[in-house]
């Protein structure tokens, strides 16, 4: 199945906001919270120097999402940038549209100079890491550790 990414803009946002909540229903460990998902949502779509967000699409059917955010790293020598959020309807799971958006990202990654990507995945989820295993992410011996500063 062929795919397209459509470049998502603030007139966009309610519709994320519904596959944003669907997402961290599925995902069971996230809360929805809507206004403050909105806020991030306008702040990263009117700042393209923080990261990017497209909805995927067959043909004009939305059918996800994916958000890449931009970081900066000494230890990956420039430029790193994480997919912050990847969610596919599970009607159009497993049938290559993963694997699209993974090298969509990575030529996106490669044009704006970035030198690693990077993904966090729940430890539970051994489909997802097996998959991601196979579109080339790797293991390290690291936590991913996270202090609010904020709520």
């Amino acid at each position: 199945m062929q795919i397209n990414f459509k470049s998502a803009d603030k007139s966009d946002v309610d519709t994320l906001l519904l596959l944003i909540q669907k997402f961290y229903e599925l995902d069971g460990t996230i809360t929805f919270n809507s206004s403050l998902t909105r806020k991030a949502l306008i702040q990263l779509l009117s700042d393209e120097s923080i990261g990017r967000i497209w909805l995927i699409q067959d043909q004009s059917k939305i059918i996800g999402y994916v958000i890449l955010t931009l970081s900066y790293s000494l230890e990956y020598g420039g430029k790193d940038a994480f997919i912050d959020e990847f969610y596919i309807e599970s009607d159009y799971q497993r049938q290559g549209i993963g694997k699209q958006t993974i090298k969509f990202l990575e030529e996106v990654c490669i044009a704006l100079n970035v030198q690693a990507l990077h993904l966090e995945v729940e430890r539970e989820n051994t489909s997802a890491q097996s998959f991601y295993r196979q579109v080339g992410f790797a293991d390290h011996d690291r936590y991913l550790m996270t202090k609010y500063l904020r709520e």
